[in-house]
């Protein structure tokens, strides 16, 4: 774990937010923390025990590998994207030191609708997210269009019927983040 005073939970929740990736930097988490990690991910609701996620994990220069593949399907569908804009696709997932995709894949079940189970796989997604900030490292889940490309997915591993819910980027934050305005409880609570 890093050297930071982990708060308590309830503390940690209502602090909570995302870091730019851009503004992360080495070291991430360790094989460790990275197991850890993961088994948060997993331990979310999931009725009917379909286990509808699954993770991908991009550390070194699979980042790379995987923004040569975004590059070249961006390019491909943009050819009068300039040779700068190709390279930003190229480094897509190569702020962070890890990077997790969360994909989600839906399975038929009389009792388990799809949406519940793509809610399943967002809540893994959370829980990634939250479990990497208890353990003192910057992480921010993001999609971005690459994320609902087909061709892109299926670059990426995806199946046919899998969906990405999103990349976590984590790593160690290079600055203090700035929270952004959140909802007033007045605003989005009612009561019946």
């Amino acid at each position: 774990m890093k050297e930071t005073a982990v708060p308590d939970a309830i503390d940690l929740l209502k602090v909570r937010r995302s870091v730019k990736p851009r503004e992360m930097a080495g070291p991430g988490p360790s094989p460790t923390e990275l197991e850890t990690i993961l088994t948060i991910g997993a331990r979310v609701p999931d009725h009917g025990k379909l286990t509808p996620w699954r993770f991908i994990i991009f550390e070194g220069d699979a980042r790379g590998r995987a923004g040569e593949i975004i590059a070249q399907v961006f390019a491909r569908k943009n050819p009068k994207a300039t040779s700068a804009e190709v390279d930003v696709e190229k480094r897509r997932l190569t702020d962070a030191p890890l990077v997790i995709a969360v994909v989600s894949v839906t399975r038929p079940h009389p009792k388990v609708p799809p949406w519940e189970q793509e809610l399943s796989a967002g809540a893994s997604a959370m829980n990634i997210v939250t479990a990497a900030t208890a353990l003192g490292y910057g992480a921010a889940w993001l999609t971005g269009w690459f994320a609902f490309d087909r061709d892109v997915l299926d670059g990426l591993g995806l199946k046919p019927d899998e969906k990405l819910a999103g990349f976590v980027h984590i790593g160690t934050p290079t600055k203090p983040s700035e929270d952004r305005p959140r909802p007033s409880l007045a605003d989005i609570v009612t009561r019946f």
